[in-house]
């Protein structure tokens, strides 16, 4: 029977893949990658030999007719992106969409991603939480900052390392320099790094330490 899966992979430590995750990409007929070099070194860890095809943003929209008809025609399809679960900051939403609208089934298994686990050890409130991902580049972003500034829920943010330094200092003038933030960076591999303080003490710290790797950005509630 065809069905599309949406499998977690790891966001840096191999051994988070799980056993399920592992079965389902052995299992399926096509497994839909968003970098093959990249998955292919997750997939060659793991003895997983089913043919893979890259599967990304600026290719998704033409390959969803060709994908749509290997559904129907009975093939199950596993979707994985580089690291954590996909349609989270990552492709996959499109396709998701297009394949329940044909009728087709869609199963996402539980697993890996990085909001989570930053948000916990975090320490900040994580009963409830707004995740932004990844603010606009350029139009639309102070606007979000000056909405999400005002926000009773712990602010969950995505951030590259090129970009920390200005988004934090962004941040600054809507949050106010004395706000509580907690930045992870390179969440479960070697070189993982959890910073608490506040804007002004991050700015300082990130600006003697440059910038590496993938980074979550947790900013404490507006204070009632």
């Amino acid at each position: 029977m065809s069905k599309l899966y949406i499998v977690p992979t790891p966001i840096g430590n191999l051994e988070d893949l799980s056993f399920r995750a592992l079965r389902i990409l052995n299992e399926a007929d096509l497994i839909l990658a968003e970098d093959t070099r990249t998955s292919g070194v997750l997939l060659k860890h793991y003895q997983v030999n089913t043919p893979m095809i890259s599967f990304h943003s600026h290719n998704e929209h033409q390959k969803l007719k060709s994908l749509l008809e290997k559904l129907h025609a009975g093939l199950s399809l596993a979707v994985i992106s580089d690291a954590g679960t996909p349609s989270i900051s990552d492709p996959g939403f499109l396709l998701v969409r297009e394949v329940l609208k044909e009728g087709i089934e869609v199963e996402c298994l539980p697993g890996s991603t990085a909001l989570i686990p930053a948000l916990v050890q975090s320490g900040l409130p994580c009963d409830r939480f707004v995740f932004e991902g990844f603010l606009p580049l350029k139009k639309g972003k102070q606007s979000r900052l000056e909405a999400l500034s005002k926000e009773s829920r712990t602010v969950v943010l995505y951030e590259s390392p090129h970009r920390l330094l200005k988004t934090l200092e962004q941040c600054t003038v809507f949050f106010g320099a004395n706000r509580k933030v907690v930045i992870c960076r390179e969440l479960s591999k070697v070189y993982e790094e959890t910073f608490r303080g506040t804007f002004e003490t991050a700015i300082k710290h990130f600006s003697e330490t440059p910038p590496k790797g993938e980074f979550v950005i947790c900013i404490d509630k507006k204070s009632t």
